[in-house]
């Protein structure tokens, strides 16, 4: 990517503003939201690179990690590059999410973050996830014990509340600081609006005007500028990133440039097809190249997202089975592209 080695004449440049929560010192605001299928250990390594302040594992189950399940255990290995790193664990037991924590914490977490915003209804019919927004008694359970259990900053993640009938967060988030919760990430929607409609920032505002720990805004940040935006009409201590970055892992370094006082550069298509490989390349580590190439079809639908005959390669790298059938694919796309923009 290119880089601004100067800022614009007569322009000072600022120094990024780092966040504390408790005693983990991020170098940045800008955070890496966990997200099902794509926080893994190979994508939380990019967007590391790109300056992203804290990186957050998938959401893990903690009665899987209870159990010791192997398939769980793995949510929970990581490269030293990540670090600082959370482990986001969700459940609906005290005791169980406290094991859990403490097993987070034994593999090397920084962080440990509780899910209790998560609308999908296979974990919301446990009692898990967003639905601890109907039971805060159980809510501030949970996070004391889980704060008894581990040293390491404890966070929550949660919405605006169950229905849009009714803004709980702010007394919830009362509760949870007496239990000992060190930051809170607000996703300004309610449970029953999944990813629908718009997100209210008013309601982060809000929300950081009653808080004694620091709020960190999520939702509906599709660019870089979005980031700085939503800090200066909130009052958020930090800002957290998903959706955006799924595609555009380049925006955490384009967020710094803005807070520096560089403009937003975008990736050249050769940086863009290195990023790609090199994704490939670190889930081939993690899971074998058949398998790497196979997920990679569905992250190709994000990264050329927008792309000059974006269409035709998505129906293309469906036939992708191998490391091989990726990389012709590959080559084949972007030469097209070059010779597009020739």
């Amino acid at each position: 990517m290119r880089e601004n080695t100067r800022v614009a004449p007569g322009m000072t440049e600022a120094v990024p503003v780092r966040l504390r929560i408790s005693t983990l010192l991020l170098s940045n605001r800008w955070l890496m939201a966990p997200m099902a299928g794509i926080t893994q250990s190979a994508f939380r390594r990019l967007v590391k690179g790109f300056g992203a302040g804290l990186v957050t594992t998938e959401m893990v189950s903690a009665m899987g990690l209870r159990l010791g399940q192997p398939k769980t255990l793995r949510y929970l290995i990581f490269h030293p590059e990540e670090r600082p790193l959370a482990v986001q664990i969700f459940g609906y037991d005290p005791e169980a999410m406290a094991e859990a924590a403490g097993i987070a914490v034994d593999a090397g977490a920084d962080a440990l973050d509780i899910n209790m915003g998560c609308p999908v209804r296979k974990v919301v019919r446990t009692g898990a996830g967003g639905a601890l927004l109907r039971d805060p008694q159980l809510a501030a359970k949970i996070v004391r014990a889980v704060r008894r259990a581990c040293q390491v900053p404890v966070t929550v993640k949660l919405r605006a509340g169950w229905s849009p009938d009714r803004f709980t967060a702010p007394e919830l988030l009362r509760s949870l600081e007496d239990c000992g919760v060190d930051a809170v990430v607000l996703h300004a929607r309610f449970v029953t609006q999944g990813f629908s409609g718009r997100a209210d920032w008013s309601l982060i505002a809000r929300l950081k005007e009653q808080a004694r720990v620091p709020v960190i805004g999520n939702g509906d940040v599709a660019k870089a500028s979005d980031a700085l935006r939503m800090v200066r009409e909130t009052g958020c201590d930090g800002v957290m990133i998903g959706r955006a970055a799924t595609h555009n892992p380049w925006i955490f370094k384009q967020i710094i440039d803005l807070e520096k006082g560089f403009p937003v550069t975008r990736p050249t298509l050769s940086e863009r097809r290195g990023l790609i490989m090199r994704h490939f390349h670190l889930l081939c580590e993690s899971l074998g190249p058949d398998r790497a190439a196979r997920l990679m079809r569905g992250l190709l639908l994000r990264y050329t997202k927008g792309l000059a005959g974006g269409a035709r390669f998505r129906g293309e790298i469906t036939r992708v089975t191998d490391f091989e059938s990726l990389v012709k694919a590959m080559d084949s796309y972007f030469s097209s592209l070059a010779e597009y923009e020739a």
